[in-house]
């Protein structure tokens, strides 16, 4: 179901549940600000998700409330694990979606790496 990005953060969220540990997930990158785990439903055969430590219901709400460090970190932190997995000479997409219209289903900021194949156009027509 699509998320309104206008909502307060719902701490029960299933990315808040794996950030406290009580849903297992494999790490696939973790610091202080982020961490970094395989899509449970891949749309591509790489499929990274990676979320902000912090409570952040979308890009807009981070942008506006995280910190300066937070920002700073959370950013290399995408770039590293594209890095680290071997995504840069291939190429990847980055997607960030925020409220209904874009189809959020988590009420927490995260951020989509696809790769490993042709991704096609950036928008469906």
């Amino acid at each position: 179901m699509p998320v309104d990005a206008t909502l307060p953060y719902d701490d029960q969220n299933v990315f808040a549940k794996i950030l406290r540990g009580e849903i297992p997930a494999t790490r696939l990158y973790e610091d202080d600000y982020a961490l970094a785990f395989p899509d449970i439903n891949p749309q591509s055969p790489t499929h990274i998700l990676v979320i902000p430590k912090g409570a952040y219901v979308s890009w807009d709400d981070f942008s506006a409330k995280a910190s300066d460090a937070e920002i700073t970190g959370f950013v290399r932190a995408v770039g590293k694990v594209a890095r680290d997995a071997g995504l840069v000479a291939s190429g990847y997409r980055l997607l960030a979606n925020t409220g209904t219209d874009s189809h959020q289903e988590v009420p927490h900021l995260h951020v989509h790496i696809f790769a490993g194949r042709a991704l096609g156009p950036l928008l469906a027509r």
